[in-house]
């Protein structure tokens, strides 16, 4: 009998073991603390986010300056309620009435304002307007669990239903994203979408979040294969979704969108070879543009002309 319960005490210590393993991962990789990031920003000497990483410092005062005059063009605000009850926000600015609009989404604990303040510029450029959107649990609007794409592939489709409702049924719809929101928006490609959304354009976007997380535990030198069910199971358990739905490469197969996929030939932080892949794999109208010396997110910053004489050569809708 002594070993019955000897056998039972082990289970059960494995099984809080098991627990509180998925509930650190969770805490690490999909939980944002809002509290945190606000001490964070007031502890800074200005309120203009950057995002953090050696990588960016050369950088860091042209991001700066693009928020700066981004805050200073006039706006619209807008907001949604996503399915499950939270109050989502978004920023529409306007340069030709009537134009295509881009819907933008920003990266893994970004912001529309730090990620996409020079996307407006540059939609501007290819005679585009842009609605910027922040994800849940980022920005100005609620929640506080990143899904990897998984649930913000359906708040990125009823933010389309709201341009519709505002802009009217004749309006043209690019989903952009960067980084996490390209993912997004490859995956919210591959759903039955209004004939509004005419094209995605995709910047450094992963392939699926379990190949990204799983990249991001071997560079900390952990075991991936071993770690990445904990993630699973968090996710499961405590985020109340299924983190394997955020698969860009699976979507894209699917999509019947044209698709541009722009990525850095020195990404470190998402491969380029992740676009290479999602490339591949995508069966609508494509194209894949590499920019030689770009890390992470900054394509646009690194080669603008380039990137523009892409996005002109791609889209011939307007």
């Amino acid at each position: 009998m002594i070993y019955f319960y000897i056998s039972v005490g082990v289970l059960l210590f494995l099984a809080a073991a098991a627990l509180l393993t998925s509930y650190i991962c969770f805490r690490m990789v999909f939980l944002e603390n809002r509290k945190a990031e606000e001490a964070k920003r007031k502890n800074k000497k200005d309120d203009i986010p950057t995002p953090d990483g050696d990588e960016y410092e050369p950088y860091r005062d042209k991001i700066r300056e693009k928020i700066r005059e981004a805050r200073a063009l006039p706006y619209e605000e807008m907001e949604i309620t996503s399915f499950d009850g939270l109050k989502l926000r978004g920023r529409y600015y306007e340069s030709i009435p009537g134009a295509p609009i881009e819907l933008m989404m920003h990266g893994y604990r970004g912001s529309s304002e730090r990620d996409l303040s020079a996307g407006i510029f540059r939609a501007f450029k290819v005679g585009r307007n842009a609605l910027l959107v922040d994800h849940r649990a980022s920005g100005r609007s609620e929640g506080r669990v990143i899904t990897f794409g998984a649930l913000e592939k359906r708040d990125c489709m009823l933010w389309i239903d709201h341009m519709i409702a505002r802009f009217g049924d004749d309006v043209r719809i690019v989903l952009t994203g960067i980084s996490m929101g390209a993912a997004t928006v490859m995956m919210c490609s591959a759903e039955k979408l209004p004939k509004n959304v005419v094209g995605v354009l995709a910047d450094c976007g992963y392939t699926s979040a379990e190949a990204i997380i799983k990249k991001v535990i071997r560079d900390m030198k952990l075991p991936a294969d071993i770690l990445y069910p904990f993630v699973r199971l968090g996710a499961r358990i405590f985020g109340k979704f299924n983190v394997d739905e955020a698969d860009a490469l699976s979507a894209v197969a699917k999509s019947r969108l044209p698709i541009i996929f722009i990525h850095g030939e020195d990404d470190g932080f998402v491969p380029c070879d992740m676009s290479r892949e999602n490339y591949e794999a995508c069966t609508s109208e494509k194209a894949l543009v590499t920019i030689p010396k770009a890390d992470h997110g900054l394509c646009y910053m690194i080669d603008p002309e380039g990137y523009i004489s892409a996005l002109n050569d791609f889209f011939k809708f307007q």
